[in-house]
């Protein structure tokens, strides 16, 4: 047996869909997932106090980027009046700090990624019954994301209102 393009699935998939939507007036609204979700109180707020909790981290990375930059100007500066080394030193004390720069960045990548993973996980899973709520509420069969639609007309779209919804339900404190 064939197996026909992805296309033609999303196709023959969509004619059925309208088919079955004609003969049942079948609902549909749009939101933008990801507008919905940062555009909430909350998830503000937790971006600030994100980027409060490791803005010493970020300030101690600079200052070591701004010691290594440092010792690449002496290198350059005192190029043929260092003695070998001196030079050897210097060289060694910067590979030590872009090291070190380096530790201290994957670290701080990695707890920023976890962080905001698990707030974005929370969050998600609350803004996905804030959505099935608002559909009931309306009477809606369907609501995609905005991301997976070529074209649709723009009262159809929820986002503004998921927001208002979540933050209603969800009031940052």
């Amino acid at each position: 047996m064939r197996q026909l393009p992805g296309r033609y699935l999303c196709t023959i998939f969509g004619t059925l869909w309208l088919a079955g939507a004609a003969a049942g007036q079948t609902k549909v609204a749009v939101i933008n997932w990801q507008r919905a979700l940062l555009e909430t109180a909350e998830l503000k707020k937790a971006q600030a106090e994100l980027e409060a909790k490791f803005r010493p981290r970020q300030e101690a990375m600079a200052k070591l980027q701004k010691e290594i930059e440092s010792i690449q100007q002496q290198l350059q500066t005192m190029r043929g009046k260092l003695t070998d080394q001196a030079e050897q030193d210097l060289n060694l004390q910067m590979q030590r700090k872009q090291r070190e720069w380096q530790r201290l960045n994957e670290d701080l990548q990695a707890d920023v990624d976890f962080e905001r993973n698990t707030i974005l996980s929370r969050t998600g899973r609350q803004m996905q019954q804030i959505i099935t709520k608002l559909a009931e509420e309306k009477g809606l069969d369907l609501v995609i994301d905005a991301a997976d639609a070529h074209y649709f007309r723009a009262t159809l779209d929820l986002t503004q209102e998921a927001t208002a919804a979540y933050d209603k339900a969800h009031p940052v404190k």
